[in-house]
């Protein structure tokens, strides 16, 4: 109802007898409950849901959470707030958005039990128990009839889910591309979202190439220096703990050979150009 609208009916009933005036009021109530029922919860922006769970996005998030993107990448730092932001865009979706069925898949059972838990975390924040049709370890039904399952990744527990609305592969760098491959025909029909979040692992597999692709994907990268949640001082200790090849994937988002491998990624894809030289006539 506009605030014109609740203005006249307003009017309306303080023109009555005061002797009418409570009854006006009680059945003006009654049907304004009824009627958010059938609507089920009024939309919300991603960001104020952020905020209100106590969230103080950074400005990449509220791009993120705003983005209307099909495709999405998020090459971030450890600890920058990319699983939490990503669970938080699931519970948005899945209560503003009927019968949409979102997919958090995890390379393993441990990780997809730790992601479920912040959209579980976010959707209870909300305070809507009527909301919750049914729930358990790794999913989350609501009355809507959208869904949250949070899978392992393995490829015979992903096979057999479609229409997907969003779907969520998170540890992307460590997902196989033969479950990477097996999950994305989920999302053919439906039109839904994929996002895709990691930090790097070496030159090779499905992230890596869709990273350095020409595809349309959106992108994001936050090394941790971006972060203002992450003292400098520990970032100095880590580097000299962990050495600069790790630090600089885990905490500065670069794609690196493996140590161990005897020739670079950059070595192997010159092997493959074609130099043609033209020849004079």
């Amino acid at each position: 109802m506009t605030a014109l609208a609740a203005q006249r009916v307003a009017s309306r009933i303080l023109a009555l007898p005061s002797a009418e005036q409570t009854r006006a009021i009680t059945y003006f109530k009654n049907l304004v409950e009824e009627r958010r029922a059938e609507l089920g919860p009024l939309p919300i922006d991603a960001v104020t849901m952020a905020r209100n769970f106590g969230l103080d996005p950074d400005p990449w998030q509220v791009d993120l959470l705003r983005s209307t993107s099909a495709r999405i990448l998020l090459n971030c730092s450890r600890q920058t707030g990319k699983s939490t932001i990503t669970s938080l865009l699931a519970v948005h979706t899945a209560h503003f958005e009927a019968d949409a069925l979102i997919l958090l898949l995890s390379p393993t059972l441990r990780q997809s039990q730790e992601l479920f838990k912040k959209a579980l975390n976010i959707h209870r924040s909300l305070d809507q128990p009527e909301n919750t049709e049914a729930e358990s370890a790794l999913r989350l039904e609501l009355k809507n009839g959208s869904r949250i399952i949070s899978l392992p990744g393995k490829e015979h527990t992903v096979r057999g889910y479609s229409g997907v609305r969003l779907l969520a592969v998170d540890e992307a760098a460590r997902v196989p591309d033969d479950l990477y491959f097996a999950v994305r025909p989920m999302l053919a029909v439906s039109g839904g979202r994929l996002l895709a979040l990691s930090t790097p692992f070496g030159t090779r597999g499905w992230w890596y190439e869709a990273w350095k692709s020409d595809e349309p994907w959106e992108r994001y990268e936050i090394p941790a220096t971006e972060c203002p949640r992450i003292p400098p001082e520990f970032l100095e200790e880590e580097k000299r703990t962990l050495g600069k090849w790790w630090f600089d994937q885990e905490y500065l988002c670069q794609f690196l050979d493996a140590q161990n491998q005897p020739f670079g990624r950059e070595d192997i894809d010159k092997a493959f150009e074609e130099e043609i030289e033209a020849w004079a006539l």
